[in-house]
């Protein structure tokens, strides 16, 4: 991971930051992402990646920010009643609620356990259970995603969703790839479609109780007034693998925040308002959706007229 290092102001130009910053209006998506990309219910998703690789198994996916910060950033987009399908991650899955109301639904076919999380929750989702979740408001909505490490590894599916995708002609191999034998694509001779997730995979995944699930969520219901809350990390209420470390910071109307110069990579997720982020040689305005990573070492404030809410993730 980046480390501290002496700063030079003169080299944080208004525009070296500006390409710093993921815009909400310029994320691009991609809609075949994964491998139950055409499964009844789940067609319409949208999946982001913000910063680093994230987990995607498709290589056209657009990365916005490759630069490596110890966790990647991404996000999902699914208008209502659009489905995730049933799936474990090998390190850390925070969910920061952004819009829309969701279903989390644990167990190989989803109906082992379910939570519902509303705009400003976050869910730590911890490693080796099936999870998946639904959109079950009655508008769009998006869920802003931290992974763990720089490397989050492969996604394994539940075993049905082999089955679905091989319905609609796509086929995951070993090395992580998706072939679309709909467009055309051939399976390569050199590399294996990768095995179906065993019932021994499936035996060993948890299965958490409603009380323990319950555990894993921050509800912004419970915010009063502004300043920084500790939501991950040591002594703070969820713990997250990788050693993720998450704040939210509430701005009052006419406010500001001075940040330290960070020591290591620092993101920035704005959920409400605008805020003005400044530093030595310039401001810029982050909107809702917009994502920042600092410079490591630059020191700067953070500036609200009407009020904003900030999620913080890293030093």
């Amino acid at each position: 991971m980046a480390t501290a290092a002496p700063v030079n102001d003169d080299m944080w130009t208004p525009g070296r930051i500006e390409a710093r910053i993921v815009r909400y209006a310029d994320l691009m998506p991609c809609y075949n992402a994964f491998i139950d990309t055409r499964t009844p219910g789940s067609e319409k998703k949208e999946n982001f990646t913000i910063i680093g690789p994230g987990v995607s198994e498709n290589p056209d996916q657009h990365v916005h920010i490759a630069e490596a910060h110890g966790f990647n950033i991404g996000g999902a987009r699914q208008p209502p009643g659009c489905v995730n399908s049933q799936h474990s991650h090998e390190t850390a899955e925070i969910f920061v609620v952004h819009s829309g109301d969701w279903q989390i639904n644990i167990g190989e076919h989803g109906d082992d356990a379910h939570i519902v999380i509303h705009p400003g929750d976050v869910i730590s989702v911890p490693t080796g259970l099936f999870r998946g979740f639904t959109n079950v408001g009655d508008d769009t909505g998006f869920l802003w995603v931290v992974l763990g490490e720089d490397d989050p590894g492969r996604v394994l599916w539940a075993p049905y969703v082999f089955d679905m995708a091989q319905q609609h002609g796509l086929v995951l191999l070993e090395n992580g790839s998706l072939i679309d034998t709909v467009a055309g694509q051939q399976l390569p001779a050199d590399v294996s479609p990768m095995p179906r997730t065993s019932p021994e995979q499936v035996a060993a995944m948890a299965l958490p109780t409603i009380e323990q699930l319950e555990a894993t969520v921050w509800r912004a219901a419970k915010v009063e007034g502004a300043g920084r809350r500790a939501l991950m990390g040591p002594d703070a209420p969820l713990h997250a693998a990788n050693g993720i470390c998450m704040q939210r910071i509430d701005l009052a109307p006419g406010s500001s925040d001075q940040c330290e110069a960070p020591a290591a990579p620092r993101v920035l997720f704005v959920h409400e308002g605008n805020v003005d982020f400044s530093w030595a040689l310039g401001t810029t305005t982050l909107g809702k959706g917009d994502t920042i990573t600092v410079p490591i070492g630059l020191p700067h404030f953070l500036m609200t007229d009407e009020g904003a809410t900030i999620y913080h993730v890293g030093a």
